[in-house]
């Protein structure tokens, strides 16, 4: 089974970016749709981006459309989560996860097999 390590996260004043990454171990990344998930304090977890197992397809959260952007590289076993002009309602930790499947599309709800330990993200002035 796979293993997924975060890593990235940090604080940052609103406006500005940070990169976060999820390798993947044990498993070719290609056989894995993966998302981003994030949860604040006392809020729900929520999906906030994923990416195919083909890599062609992706989605995002509405209020992350624009901001954010989700990538892989498969020689490395990682996917990336860019995220632009952020917002302190951005603040959460936020957690890749993946799941073994052939859909041409992947999906923000419930499913994923395997998550990572989360990594925080603070934005704030």
């Amino acid at each position: 089974q796979p293993q997924l390590v975060e890593s990235g996260g940090d604080w940052v004043q609103p406006g500005g970016s940070l990169r976060l990454s999820c390798t993947v171990s044990g498993s070719p990344l290609d056989e894995y749709a993966v998302g981003w998930f994030r949860q604040a304090p006392g809020k729900l977890r929520e999906g906030v981006s994923c990416i195919s197992s083909s890599g062609e397809r992706t989605s995002y959260e509405d209020s992350v459309q624009d901001r954010f952007t989700i990538s892989r590289d498969i020689d490395k076993n990682t996917v990336y989560l860019q995220m632009n002009n952020l917002k302190p309602d951005d603040t959460a930790v936020y957690t890749c996860a993946a799941i073994r499947t052939r859909f041409i599309t992947c999906w923000l709800g419930a499913g994923y097999d395997w998550w990572g330990q989360g990594t925080q993200v603070t934005v704030s002035s």
